[in-house]
């Protein structure tokens, strides 16, 4: 594939998606101004919402996107931790190698260079307002940590495989010449001419591509890798560098999805677009309104009035000393009804409630629970915020918390963040290693582990009374190791089952040798009776 097919491609993926690119347009106007300028083109001293009457709409997205990291990524407790899939039973050795890894993750993850916080706060408010995300994640050029960069989605286009994954992402760039020259060794001789002489330029902007494909539809010597990186300097037709990657550097994360596209859309956005721009009709006919009662339009008796009217403080205008005002006043406020501002104002109300709730914030708040509660109502509340929670968290956890960790893994992993293979324990060779998160819907449903637990407990102490055999039926010891994993305890709190089985035996051998010495004991004492016995009668017999 040459620069032309390259080129072809990416033009075909960025024309196909033009009115998708209108939308998001509209859908920033209203609600995300700062990232307004998909067809437009904004100085550096626009005014961001000058085209708006109220604010709320942009308040919603900002609440709704800061709420991603504050629930789900929050700084203050961690957040992530590796797993096996689909395996409950992983060894006690690989746990403690997986938390260890976790914290090591976790501190390049947050390293002040390698941006994390950045980019995952520009993502999150593009996954609030248009239901996706463009972030990469890549080792920086120095190899010395991790890098995370979010991207405008104006300058991103994608196509899915036929596992629905992303695998193709065209990016436009304009980078400085003086950026391309420092980053890249193979640089098109138009470029560094801009750098030195007499008509230099290093500022200018150049038009480039970076493209990630899978290797395989690309050259045949980038066959054996899973996917190749590709810069190309566009405007000089130049390809600057070509790598190969294990990885796919991108995380595309998609809120909800139709059929038939590859670009997802914000569910809250969709259902706050219509409330978004009447409550702007409205606010304005409100503000026209007020403003008419506050400063009122004025009827003029022509050529009773000898001036300008002066209508603010302390103005005075002039009327005709002749004209008599038994006629009428010279100058005087046209009467309107004003009583229609009351259902304006309750209308305005009610769609600000609607908005806040296409927009979750009240499915984000954590159930009401107190000790004047029954147990079964408590059950309800919390059953009720995982419905309402789980299309919010779930396309989180999986498509945007879940894709930037097991990404951020692979690069760490390939890099040797993580030590030597050898360092690694024998169970983990092969295994699909993946992650669990830390959010208030997790929360909630492990909490319901240990209620399980406490009601299993209470069930079983009245069933014995009557039968105590029914404490066979019941596995105490696995449901106590389930419910303390639940609860997110480091497995080095927990011994693992080999050295639990290992303290038992101990203390199985400690019991059966303290009932050996005893029923040695026992029996030495027999004994002695027995003799004692013994020489009493035979002291009978002699005194006979």
């Amino acid at each position: 594939m040459d620069v032309a097919a390259l080129v072809g491609r990416s033009d075909n993926l960025f024309g196909k998606r033009q009115s998708l690119v209108s939308l998001w347009q509209d859908i920033a106007d209203q609600t995300y101004p700062e990232r307004a300028d998909f067809t437009a083109k904004r100085s550096l001293g626009s005014d961001f919402a000058d085209n708006l009457t109220t604010s709320y709409p942009i308040i919603l997205r900002r609440d709704l996107g800061n709420s991603f990291s504050a629930m789900l990524r929050s700084t203050a407790v961690p957040w992530f931790s590796m797993a096996v899939k689909y395996e409950d039973d992983t060894p006690h050795d690989a746990r403690e190698w997986m938390e260890w890894a976790t914290v090591r993750q976790r501190k390049l993850m947050y390293d002040r260079k390698s941006q994390f916080t950045r980019a995952t706060k520009e993502g999150d408010h593009d996954f609030a307002a248009f239901g996706q995300a463009v972030i990469s994640v890549q080792m920086n050029r120095d190899l010395t940590g991790l890098l995370y960069r979010c991207w405008h989605l104006r300058d991103c286009a994608w196509c899915e495989n036929e596992n629905g994954t992303v695998d193709t992402l065209y990016r436009k760039w304009k980078p400085t010449a003086r950026e391309l020259v420092s980053t890249f060794r193979n640089i098109h001789p138009k470029i560094r001419e801009k750098l030195s002489g007499t008509k230099a330029d290093p500022y200018c902007e150049i038009n480039c591509l970076h493209i990630v494909i899978p290797g395989a539809d690309y050259k045949p010597e980038f066959a054996r890798f899973p996917y190749v990186s590709i810069f190309l300097d566009v405007e000089n037709k130049h390809i600057m560098e070509e790598v190969g990657q294990k990885y796919f550097m991108y995380v595309v994360p998609r809120w909800q999805t139709v059929s038939g596209s590859q670009y997802s859309y914000s569910p809250a956005t969709v259902a706050a677009m219509p409330d978004a721009r009447l409550l702007q009709a409205i606010s304005l006919t409100l503000l026209e309104a007020g403003e008419k009662a506050s400063n009122p339009p004025m009827i003029a008796t022509q050529d009773a009035i000898r001036s300008d009217i002066s209508l603010f403080a302390g103005g005075i205008t002039t009327v005709d000393k002749e004209y008599d005002e038994r006629l009428g006043e010279a100058l005087r406020p046209i009467t309107q009804n004003y009583g229609g501002m009351g259902v304006g104002l309750d209308l305005r109300r009610d769609i600000m409630a609607m908005m806040r709730d296409a927009y979750f914030l009240n499915a984000l708040s954590l159930p009401q629970t107190g000790p004047e509660m029954t147990a079964y109502e408590v059950g309800q509340r919390v059953q009720e915020y995982i419905r309402q929670a789980a299309p919010i968290f779930e396309p989180l956890e999986a498509e945007y918390n879940g894709a930037l960790c097991e990404t951020t893994f692979d690069v760490l992993m390939l890099n040797g963040a993580f030590g030597r293979m050898s360092d690694i324990p024998e169970s983990l060779h092969g295994a699909d290693v993946g992650f669990r998160f830390t959010s208030p819907l997790h929360d909630v449903i492990e909490r319901q582990k240990l209620e399980r637990f406490t009601e299993v407990k209470a069930v079983l102490a009245d069933t014995m009374a009557l039968d105590q055999s029914v404490v066979a039926d019941i596995n105490i010891r696995e449901a106590f190791r389930d419910v303390i994993r639940s609860s997110g305890a480091p497995s080095k709190w927990m011994n693992s089952e080999d050295d639990a089985e290992a303290i038992l035996d101990q203390q199985r051998a400690k019991q059966e040798a303290t009932e050996l010495l005893q029923t040695m004991g026992a029996g030495a004492e027999v004994a002695e009776q027995i003799g004692k016995a013994g020489q009493a009668m035979q002291g009978q017999e002699l005194a006979a």
